[in-house]
């Protein structure tokens, strides 16, 4: 196992002149978090901090399990459900434009698609739709879609989660569910008149210059360019299981990016500059009694916490197979981190927050 720096400032020796005693103590904190999570069982691990001026890449282990090679800075891996943030923005955006009302009913934007259910636009975003869970059931599985050389329609997305019972009334409660952002994904469609991938990069990616941040098209299974190596401990061992079918989790969890692409989403998206300021305070507010695994407070595709030390942590995580990544900002720093494989000990993940973003 090895771990490494990697300082992307001139030199070494420039930045060890630049940088106060927090900001080394910082990544000594963050370095420790990252060896922490390789010793535990992660093969590889990679968090990018960022503020207006400079950006730090630390690593541990490696990217893929088979050979001996360095965890590179712009090494891309899947994202999981940071995705959600992406779609969440985008229909923020059309609230902006006057073109979605955020408390009419999708039935508005996609007529018949819920079968008269009184979910509204919110309720996606906030999942508080009750809309039942399609992820994880039979035909809904990106791994085993992959080897099996299939893929998955947004419509027959729905048509599995509405073959199950409604976990709720509308509004009534919260409970994450990949179901709500395959709709919003469907939404932004039906509303733009284009794809969503289309729409993602016409409004977001390309604005933004985020090149390396990309929605595999389905079939497409292979994650392009360098990256790391996701694994799960499956019954058979440990598994390479990066490929994996994209159409499955869609708008919902599919992108691939870097922790370089994902720092500048969030700096921008926290300045005003993906979704202006009135739909952003929507956006970060969390509802009361609605939290993520990571205790997060939910907001609209966004989650939130008060660090210990003060600041406000506006960020997302996102899981899928063979990768687990928790990215997001604060006023002053970005923060992504990603992991490879799951490691044995759940990592305390408030005090990596606090390593990574306390003054």
């Amino acid at each position: 196992m090895r771990s490494h720096v990697l300082v992307t400032i001139a030199t070494v020796a420039a930045a060890m002149a630049l940088v106060g005693c927090s900001t080394l103590q910082r990544n000594f904190e963050v370095q420790s978090d990252l060896d922490s999570l390789t010793k535990s069982g992660a093969v590889g691990s990679i968090a990018t901090l960022d503020d207006s001026s400079s950006t730090v890449v630390l690593t541990s282990g490696v990217p893929h399990q088979t050979n001996g090679d360095s965890i590179g800075p712009n090494y891309r891996v899947r994202i999981g459900s940071v995705t959600k943030t992406f779609t969440a923005a985008l229909v923020l955006q059309l609230v902006a434009q006057d073109k979605v009302d955020l408390d009419a009913p999708v039935d508005r934007y996609l007529p018949g698609l819920l079968q008269g259910n009184t979910v509204t636009v919110r309720h996606l975003l906030q999942h508080r739709s009750g809309l039942p869970e399609f992820a994880g059931e039979p035909n809904a599985d990106e791994w085993v879609a992959a080897n099996e050389n299939r893929t998955l329609t947004p419509a027959d997305a729905v048509a599995i989660a509405l073959s199950k019972p409604a976990q709720f009334e509308p509004g009534s409660a919260f409970r994450y569910t990949n179901t709500n952002y395959i709709v919003l994904g469907m939404l932004v469609e039906a509303v733009t008149g284009q794809t969503y991938a289309d729409a993602l990069h016409t409004r977001i990616l390309e604005p933004l210059e985020l090149r390396d941040t990309y929605l595999p098209p389905p079939g497409e299974r292979d994650i392009k360019g360098e990256h790391m190596t996701g694994y799960a401990d499956l019954p058979g061992g440990r598994t390479d299981v990066s490929r994996i079918e994209p159409s499955i989790p869609w708008s919902a969890g599919a992108l691939v990016s870097t922790g370089k692409d994902l720092n500048t989403f969030w700096r921008a998206l926290l300045n005003g500059k993906i979704v202006p300021e009135k739909e952003l305070t929507e956006m970060t507010t969390a509802q009361t009694g609605a939290t993520e695994a990571e205790g997060l407070g939910y907001g609209l595709g966004v989650g939130s916490t008060e660090l210990p030390c003060g600041v406000t942590y506006i960020g997302h995580s996102g899981g899928i197979y063979g990768y687990y990544t928790l990215s997001g900002a604060t006023e002053d720093r970005a923060y992504t981190v990603t992991l490879t494989s799951a490691p044995k000990e759940q990592p305390d993940i408030v005090a990596m927050l606090s390593h990574a973003l306390c003054p």
